[in-house]
Parts: structure tokens; C-alpha cells; sequence
């Protein structure tokens, strides 16, 4: 077999009495990293540890892994101005937050025969977020709906790592407001203590 050390470097080939030999002197474990190989590879190491380590990183990797969302948003073509400010500043949200969203505008009845009226809509939607996100894919009627998908420039991850620091600046300042009245009232009371008289002989 190729043996390679605890360092990474490459002992080279040695029959397996050997290789054994120099794992119980090491007090490490002989295992095998390429069986396929020919000859095979094994490598002295400390397999506890070893283990321990690709857990926690599998579970780091999990934890920055971002899960792509899409949200979805649904409008009528003649929506209230306040509504529609409403639904915007859902949209921005979930933008702002690294997910995609699906706006579909529901037509009803006559509403059907003026398609151009929820193309217009989405058309104005995108305009007023596009800062924070693009058209991914255009307006297209399915039905009685129409439907668009508005994906973020920012990637989740990033998104993410935004929303951890802001949360620790919160928590931060909120700590920093707390400890100041405290502060100040020690330093009242300390003013306002009258200074001890002295003692009649």
C-alpha cells in the first residue's frame, strides 16, 4: 500500500505489517483514504478527530447554506393605491431579504379582456423595486392570472450575513442603553450624598 504520514507526506509503499507498525508507534489509526487506487492509499491518522472535524464543517456548511424562497404576492389589476404601497413594501421585504418573489395579478370577469392593465401593473412594480431586484421572468398570462418572477440582486447568503450584523448592532446598542441609566444614577447618587459632619469632641 502508499502510505502517506500524519503531516501529509508520503512515506511511500510498505507492506501492511509495516504500515500497522508505524500507526501503533505513532498511537494514530491506519486508514484507508483511496481504495481504488492501485496500489491503495492509507494515511495515519487520528480517525476520532478526524471524524469530529468533517462533522463540524458539514454543519458549517449547512448553517451558510442559503435555501433559495420564492414568495409569491398576489394583485388585482385595479388595486387601491394604499394596497398596492402595502403589497410593494411586502415585495421590497422579501428582496431586501435575498428571495424571489411571483407576483400575480388575478383577473375577474370583464377584467379578462384588458390584459394590458396587469402587464401595466407589473411593469410599474418592477420599475419601483429595481434597486433591489430584475425581472427574471417576464410577464406571461396563465389563465385567468398573469404571473412574473422578480429575483434580488443580492445572493441569500448575503442577505443573511447582513441580517446576523444588523441584529448584532441592535443587540449591541440596546446593551449600551441599558448600561447608561445606570451609569448616571450612580453618578446622581454620588453627587447628591451630603458630606459626613464631623464628630463633637
Amino acid at each position: 500500500m502508499r502510505l502517506v504520514g500524519p503531516s501529509g507526506e508520503q512515506v511511500g509503499i510498505v507492506p501492511l505489517a509495516k504500515a500497522l507498525e508505524l500507526a501503533q508507534e505513532y498511537d494514530l489509526d491506519l486508514v484507508e483514504v483511496a481504495a481504488t487506487a492501485r496500489p491503495p492509499v492509507c494515511k495515519l491518522m487520528d480517525y476520532g478527530k478526524f471524524k469530529y472535524e468533517s462533522a463540524m464543517k458539514a454543519r458549517e456548511a449547512r448553517k451558510n447554506q442559503a435555501h433559495t424562497v420564492i414568495k409569491e404576492m398576489k394583485l388585482r389589476p385595479k388595486i387601491d393605491p394604499h394596497d398596492y404601497d402595502t403589497k410593494k413594501g411586502h415585495v421590497v421585504r422579501f428582496l431586501k431579504q435575498g428571495d424571489k418573489v411571483k407576483i400575480t395579478i388575478m383577473f375577474r370577469g370583464r377584467e379578462q379582456s384588458r390584459p394590458e392593465l396587469g402587464f401595466r401593473l407589473l411593469q410599474r412594480l418592477a420599475e419601483d423595486v429595481q434597486d433591489l431586484g430584475f425581472i427574471e421572468s417576464n410577464p406571461k398570462q396563465d389563465g385567468r392570472n398573469m404571473i412574473m418572477v422578480l429575483g434580488p440582486h443580492k445572493k441569500k447568503t448575503e442577505a443573511m450575513a447582513e441580517a446576523r450584523e444588523a441584529q448584532a448592532a441592535r443587540k449591541a446598542e440596546r446593551q449600551g442603553t441599558s448600561d447608561a441609566p445606570a451609569e448616571q444614577q450612580s453618578a446622581e447618587q454620588s453627587v447628591e450624598q451630603p458630606a459626613e459632619e464631623p464628630a463633637e469632641a
